[in-house]
C-alpha cells in the first residue's frame, strides 16, 4: 500500500503560498507508516514548531493498473473518503530552499489522516463534491473538487505513468487555501458533503 499525494491542485492555495502554478501535477509519497491509525491523536513532533493541516478529498484504488487512460480511470476506484496531509512547515520550507526533498516534512509518522469511506456510488459526480475542515468549530478549509486544476480521472491515468496503482493504495487529491497550523488541544473534524467522516485531537 502507498499513498500518493498530489500537491498544488488548487489555486487559491498556491496562491496562499506563494507557490509557481504548475505545468503538471506535482507528487509526492507518503510511507504507510505515515497513516495515523484511527481513534489515535495526533501529537505534533518534536522537530517542528508549524505544523499545518491540509485537508484532501481521497481516492481509493480498487484494482492493479498501469498506464491507465483518463477514459478507463473511473473503473479503478470505487470509494471517496476525505482526510489530513499535515506538514512540518517549516521543515518543508528549509528543504525547499536547499532543493531537497520534502518526505521528512510530509511523511512523518501520524502524518496522514484517512476518514471513513463513501461507495463512489453516493455521488452523482465525483468532480463536485463539497467538503471542509473545522478547528475548533470554526470552519477553516472549504472546498469544492470541481475547482481542482486536475480532476480525479486525470490523476489516476498521469500517476499510473510512472508508478503502476495497486488495490489499497490511496490517493490525496490536494488541498484548497486555508492552511494552517494545529497546536496542543485543537480539534479538528471533517465533512464531505455535510457528512463528518473523521475527528482528530491535537496533542
Amino acid at each position: 500500500m502507498k499513498l500518493i499525494c498530489i500537491g498544488r491542485n488548487y489555486v487559491d492555495h498556491i496562491e496562499e503560498l506563494n507557490n509557481e502554478r504548475p505545468e503538471e501535477p506535482v507528487v509526492f509519497i507518503k510511507p504507510d507508516s505515515a497513516i495515523l491509525p484511527k481513534e489515535q491523536d495526533f501529537y505534533i513532533p518534536e522537530f517542528s514548531n508549524d505544523v499545518h493541516h491540509e485537508v484532501e478529498v481521497l481516492v481509493k484504488i480498487k484494482k492493479v493498473g498501469k498506464h491507465i487512460a483518463r477514459e478507463f480511470a473511473h473503473n479503478y476506484y470505487d470509494e471517496i473518503g476525505l482526510g489530513i496531509d499535515f506538514t512540518a512547515r517549516d521543515l518543508q520550507a528549509k528543504l525547499k530552499a536547499k532543493g531537497l526533498p520534502w518526505e521528512k516534512a510530509k511523511g512523518f509518522d501520524g502524518a496522514a489522516v484517512i476518514g471513513n469511506w463513501l461507495p463512489k456510488s453516493r455521488f452523482e459526480n465525483v468532480d463536485h463534491i463539497d467538503f471542509s475542515l473545522s478547528k475548533n468549530g470554526e470552519t477553516v478549509q472549504e472546498g469544492n473538487t470541481a475547482l481542482m486544476l486536475w480532476k480525479i480521472d486525470e490523476i489516476i491515468a498521469h500517476v499510473s505513468t510512472y508508478f503502476m496503482l495497486k488495490k489499497g493504495d490511496v490517493l490525496f487529491t490536494g488541498t484548497p487555501a486555508g492552511v494552517g497550523k494545529v497546536s496542543p488541544n485543537d480539534y479538528l473534524s471533517g465533512m464531505l458533503e455535510g457528512e463528518k467522516l473523521f475527528e482528530i485531537n491535537v496533542r
